[in-house]
C-alpha cells in the first residue's frame, strides 16, 4: 500500500513561499546565514560535549624494558641483581606496598594494627587476595615466607630484616608478628613478596636457591608470566608479562610488559638506539645527557644513597688527627664532582643522609642547614684555609719529599695514604678529582681500584683500607643504625669508618624505636651535629636514579628510589592508551 499524499508543516510552507519571493542575492544571503547558524550550533554542541567529557586511562598496550644480565633468582628472598629484583617486584606482592611518596599502602593486607607499644604487628589479609594460579593467599603463605627468610640454609638477602621476629598464625586470613623491642621501620619489611606455600613447601629449604621455580615463579603481584624466551643455552633472554586481572589494587592498565636482557651496558644501549627496547634504567650520566640532548625522555629521582670517603683510623693513624680530616674536607669541591663526573645528575651533601631526607630534616628544624653543598666558587681560598688548618696543628710542607709532614718527639708522620674504590667509571673519576684536590694542599695519595666483588670480599669486609670511596644504600626508613652504631664496626655491620661514640649510639638506638617521625628527625639532627663536628667520613653526593622512558607512558611517579625496582611501586597506575567518557559516568 502506498501513501502518495505529501505532508507540509506550516513553518515549511512559509519558508517555501518566502524562498520563491527571494531574489538570487537574497537567496545567497539566506543560505550564508543558515549555514552559519547550523555550523555555530554544531560548534556549541561539540564544545559542550567536549567540556562534559574527560580523558581517562584505558587498558591496553605493551611496553618493552631492557636490562643487563639474565635473571636467575626471581624470588623476593634471593633477588640481588637488578633484573631479578625488577621481575620480583612485578610478579610478587607483599602485605603492604610503599608508594613513591613513602606512604604505606595496603596490598595483600586489608588492614594492619600496631599493638603492644610497637612490639606486635597484626595483619588481616584480603579475602580477594589470590595467586596467579588462583589459589588464595593465606596466613600460611606469609608464615612460610618469613620462616624461609629466617632459615640460614636458604641464604636469603632478607634474613637480617627478620631476625628475632616471631610469626603467629591467628586464622587463615590473620597473622601476627612479634618483635623483641619496638622498631619503627619494621612495617617496611612487610612489603616482602609472599611465596605460595602450596608450591614452595615441596622444596627443601637448602634446595630453594637451586629450584627452577626461581626462573618461572608464581606470585600475586600486578603482573604474571605469559611466556619465557630462552637462548640456545637455555638461559632466559626475554620475559613476557601480562597484567593480572585479580590483582588486589586493580588490574594494571598496561596489558603487557616485555623484558629483554643483554650481556652488558654497551649491548643494552645499542638495543635502545635500535628501538628494540623503549625503557632502560640505571643509565650512566654521560649516556643520559647525550640521549636527553637528542630528544629522548629522561626521568630522574633522588636515590636513597650517599657516596663519601670513609676514614679508617685503625689502619691509617693520620686520620685520628682532627685537623687532617678538617683539611681534607675543606680542600674538596663537591660541586666539581657533581657537575664534572655526575653531569648534574646528583646533589652535593654534607652529612650521612640522602639529599631529599636532609631537606625533610631541615624543614622540621629550619634553623639548621643539613645538606648544603660546600662552597666551590673560591677553590684557591679553600685550599689556603686547608693548609692553614694543617700548619696550625704543626704540619709543614717538606720540599724534598713533596708532602706535608708532622714531627713530634715520638714519630714523624707524612700526610700520605691510599684511597681505595670500585673500578666503576664514576668512582674512578671521583677518586682522580679527590687525589688532585688533596695533592694541592700537600697530601700524597695513591688510588687503588677493585672489581666490586673483590672490593667487598677482600677490602670492605676485613676493613683493609686507609680511606674508602664508597656508597651506602640508606633506604626509605632513615635508620642509620647499621652504618654508624659502634656494634656494627665489623662485618657484616656497615660501620665502614669503624666509628665509636656512646652519645651517637644512644641517639641511634632511641631513633629507631620512636614512632613519631618528627621526633626521629630531631634525634637524627643531633646525630648529624656530632658527625659534622667529628668528621669520621667525608660526605660527597647523592646520585640521581636515571631512567630512559618511553614518551608514551603516562601516570608515572618515581618519588624516592632505594633500588632500581622501586620505580615499579605504582606500575599498576601507568598507562599508554586513553579514552574519553562523560563525567557523569565516572565513579
Amino acid at each position: 500500500m502506498k501513501f502518495n499524499k505529501k505532508i507540509y508543516l506550516p513553518f515549511q510552507r512559509v519558508c517555501d513561499e518566502a524562498k520563491e519571493r527571494f531574489s538570487t542575492i537574497e537567496r545567497a544571503i539566506f543560505l550564508f546565514f543558515a549555514t552559519t547558524l547550523i555550523l555555530s550550533v554544531m560548534y556549541v554542541l561539540f564544545w559542550t560535549n567536549d567540556a562534559l567529557m574527560v580523558t581517562i586511562p584505558k587498558n591496553g598496550g605493551a611496553l618493552i624494558e631492557g636490562s643487563v644480565n639474565s635473571p636467575g633468582f626471581i624470588n623476593p628472598l634471593l633477588a640481588i641483581r637488578d633484573s631479578d629484583r625488577d621481575l620480583s617486584s612485578l610478579i610478587y606482592s607483599g602485605l603492604v606496598r610503599i608508594s613513591p611518596s613513602g606512604e604505606i599502602i595496603n596490598d595483600l593486607a586489608e588492614r594492619y594494627e600496631i599493638r603492644e607499644n610497637g612490639t606486635a604487628y597484626y595483619f588481616k589479609i584480603k579475602d580477594s587476595a589470590v595467586f596467579h594460579d588462583g589459589a588464595p593467599v593465606t596466613a600460611d603463605d606469609v608464615k612460610f615466607t618469613v620462616e624461609r627468610a629466617q632459615d640460614a640454609s636458604v641464604k636469603s638477602v632478607k634474613r637480617a630484616n627478620w631476625e628475632g621476629v616471631s610469626v603467629e598464625k591467628i586464622s587463615d586470613k590473620e597473622i601476627l608478628f612479634r618483635l623483641k623491642q619496638p622498631y619503627t621501620p619494621f612495617i617496611l619489611n612487610t612489603s616482602l613478596g609472599v611465596l605460595p606455600s602450596h608450591i614452595w613447601s615441596a622444596v627443601e629449604a637448602e634446595q630453594i636457591p637451586f629450584s627452577q621455580l626461581n626462573i618461572s615463579p608464581i606470585g600475586s603481584g600486578p603482573y604474571k608470566i605469559k611466556s619465557i624466551q630462552k637462548d640456545g643455552s637455555g638461559v632466559p633472554s626475554a620475559y613476557v608479562l601480562e597484567s593480572f586481572k585479580q590483582y588486589t589494587l586493580g588490574r594494571p592498565y598496561i596489558s603487557k610488559i616485555i623484558f629483554k636482557f643483554y650481556p652488558n651496558q654497551e649491548a643494552l644501549l645499542q638495543a635502545y638506539n635500535n628501538n628494540e627496547i623503549e625503557n632502560m634504567a640505571t643509565v650512566m650520566p654521560k649516556i643520559a645527557r647525550e640521549l636527553g640532548n637528542g630528544g629522548a625522555r629522561v626521568e630522574t629521582a633522588p636515590l636513597a644513597r650517599i657516596f663519601g670517603v670513609f676514614f679508617n683510623q685503625n689502619q691509617q693513624t693520620i686520620f685520628a688527627a682532627p685537623e687532617v680530616r678538617d683539611a681534607l674536607e675543606k680542600a674538596v669541591d663537591k660541586n666539581e664532582i657533581v657537575n664534572t663526573v655526575m653531569l648534574g645528575f646528583a646533589s652535593a651533601i654534607d652529612g650521612p643522609f640522602p639529599s631529599d631526607i636532609a631537606k625533610l630534616m631541615a624543614a622540621v628544624e629550619p634553623a639548621k642547614t643539613v645538606a648544603s653543598a660546600s662552597a666551590s666558587s673560591e677553590t684557591a681560598s679553600a685550599n689556603a684555609e686547608a693548609v692553614e688548618i694543617l700548619e696550625r696543628a704543626g704540619w709543614k710542607f717538606d720540599d724534598e719529599k713533596k708532602v706535608m709532614v708532622k714531627k713530634t718527639k715520638q714519630q714523624t708522620q707524612e700526610l700520605a695514604f691510599t684511597l681505595t674504590t670500585s673500578n666503576a667509571p664514576e668512582l674512578r673519576e671521583t677518586a682522580a678529582i679527590l687525589k688532585t684536590s688533596w695533592e694541592k694542599i700537600g697530601a700524597k695519595v695513591e688510588i687503588k681500584t677493585h672489581d666490586p666483588n673483590d672490593l667487598n670480599q677482600n677490602v670492605i669486609r676485613p676493613r683493609k683500607f686507609d680511606a674508602l670511596l664508597f656508597g651506602e644504600i640508606i633506604g626509605r626508613d632513615m635508620d642509620l643504625f647499621a652504618f654508624w652504631h659502634s656494634s656494627q664496626r665489623n662485618d657484616p655491620g656497615l660501620n665502614l669508618a669503624m666509628y665509636v661514640n656512646k652519645d651517637t649510639d644512644a641517639i641511634l638506638e632511641e631513633a629507631r624505636m620512636s614512632a613519631d617521625q618528627d621526633d626521629r628527625i630531631v634525634k637524627y639532627s643531633r646525630f648529624y651535629d656530632i658527625l659534622k663536628r667529628e668528621k669520621p667520613a667525608l660526605f660527597l653526593y647523592t646520585p640521581d636514579f636515571i631512567y630512559m622512558v618511553s614518551p608514551k607512558i603516562q601516570g608515572m611517579a618515581l618519588g624516592q628510589i632505594s633500588i632500581s625496582a622501586d620505580r615499579f611501586s605504582e606500575v599498576y597506575k601507568w598507562y599508554l592508551e586513553t579514552q574519553k567518557v562523560w563525567k557523569v559516568f565516572l565513579k
